[in-house]
């Protein structure tokens, strides 16, 4: 069935989005303004980046939630919302503890459990997602996800905040705990994905259960043709974007902007995402994955050569936000192509595993050859960094071309 966003699917994978989104700032700006009202030195904030690691390395324990019946004896509820049924209560409680923590010890332990228990919802949220959902409303699934996300960050960090100054932190988060603690609801609400014909209950010993949970997964992926090129592909397509935005914050230093200025960019940057994802989900279900994920991925391409404009135009602020709202809006189109590739790679047998493997490759890059963008501005200049990560993002492009044209089914799933 064709998803629109009167489909009750729709309101759910809203809804869902919302239960993702509300962990993942409590864990990063939110936490540090509360720390540091408690007076907590600063190395120990610095420290709180590790926080976030739960999410890279989700694709650990993601086996677990393919092999695996939920605990508690909520597998009857299927493999999809027993998971959700089970971290679901665990996550409303690690929030509500970092409401009566007032320590920061307790904390950042508080905040170390949200970032665990979140990145598990997360695995089975985006398995649910990929296994309701027909390739080609991926793109409009993952918009309405991304709404409910980006509407939970808020509350979860300017929501916070505000009402932390009137009623206190522990009364505050106590309330992200109460949103938090209504997400089974909307879990019992969704019907779980048909169990397909390649999933069968696992047997045999450890070794085996073992082999079958971590190895078969990438084996079957690499078996397919151009497999391989797929997972440079992946690993490649965000490179340039994200080395880009690396140093937006000392770019916008080096410009003369000021904090009032740069400040006015989180709103571009949030319509032009929510309007760009939508439009995105919009085109994938119209004109088809492949064609959507060229034409954005040449898109988001050609909107860096804005960074190399801006990098050489100091004080212009017209400039400034034209840039961000560009990029905000073509790399939510981009996104949501993106997405929906990744879940037209994951086999029904091992969608939870094989999109957490996906989704932790696309950020490997950033994460690991990123770090050095600082030297790069040192050596290069800004416009030189920017022309760098524009260049960057070319190989992928190139790999696309040749995926599309030599490997037209290349890592697509064959259930």
């Amino acid at each position: 069935m064709k998803l629109s966003l009167r489909d009750r699917r729709a309101w759910i994978m809203a809804g869902l989005g919302f239960a993702s989104g509300l962990p993942l700032m409590l864990t990063i700006t939110t936490l540090r303004q509360y720390l540091v009202e408690l007076g907590t030195p600063v190395e120990i904030i610095g420290l709180t980046a590790n926080i976030g690691l739960a999410y890279t390395l989700k694709f650990l324990w993601s086996p677990v939630l393919d092999h695996a019946a939920a605990p508690f004896g909520l597998a009857r509820f299927g493999r999809r919302r027993g998971w959700l049924l089970a971290t679901q209560p665990l996550l409303a409680l690690a929030i509500l503890w970092l409401a009566l923590s007032g320590s920061a010890a307790h904390a950042i332990a508080a905040a170390a459990l949200i970032a665990t228990a979140s990145a598990t919802q997360d695995i089975a949220v985006d398995a649910w997602r990929i296994e309701s959902f027909d390739a080609d409303d991926q793109g409009l699934a993952t918009a309405i996800y991304i709404w409910g996300y980006r509407l939970a960050m808020l509350a979860a960090s300017g929501g916070v905040l505000g009402m932390a100054g009137l009623i206190g932190w522990s009364w505050a988060l106590g309330m992200m705990a109460l949103l938090a603690a209504l997400a089974p609801l909307v879990t019992l609400a969704a019907a779980e994905p048909a169990l397909p014909d390649g999933v069968r209950h696992h047997a045999g010993s450890l070794l085996h259960r073992a082999r079958e949970a971590v190895l078969e997964p990438l084996r079957e992926f690499l078996a397919r043709p151009g497999g391989w090129l797929v997972l440079l592909f992946v690993l490649l397509f965000n490179l340039g974007e994200n080395t880009a935005g690396i140093m937006l914050t000392p770019l916008y230093r080096y410009l003369g902007f000021s904090r009032e200025i740069v400040a006015g960019t989180s709103v571009f940057s949030l319509v032009g995402t929510l309007a760009g994802i939508t439009v995105g989900g919009v085109v994938v279900a119209k004109i088809g994955l492949r064609r959507a994920l060229v034409t954005a991925g040449f898109a988001q391409t050609a909107a860096m050569a804005m960074y190399v404009w801006l990098a050489g135009s100091p004080g212009s602020v017209d400039l400034l936000y034209a840039t961000v709202l560009t990029e905000a809006f073509v790399q939510g189109v981009a996104t949501a192509a993106f997405t929906a590739y990744l879940a037209s790679l994951c086999k029904a047998e091992f969608t939870a595993t094989q999109n957490a493997l996906l989704t932790s490759l696309a950020v490997v890059a950033a994460h690991t050859l990123g770090g050095f963008s600082g030297y790069a501005v040192d050596a290069l200049g800004f416009q030189g960094f920017y022309t760098m990560a524009l260049g960057a993002a070319l190989p992928a492009m190139a790999i696309m071309l040749v995926i599309l044209r030599r490997f037209p089914e290349a890592g697509m799933r064959a259930d």
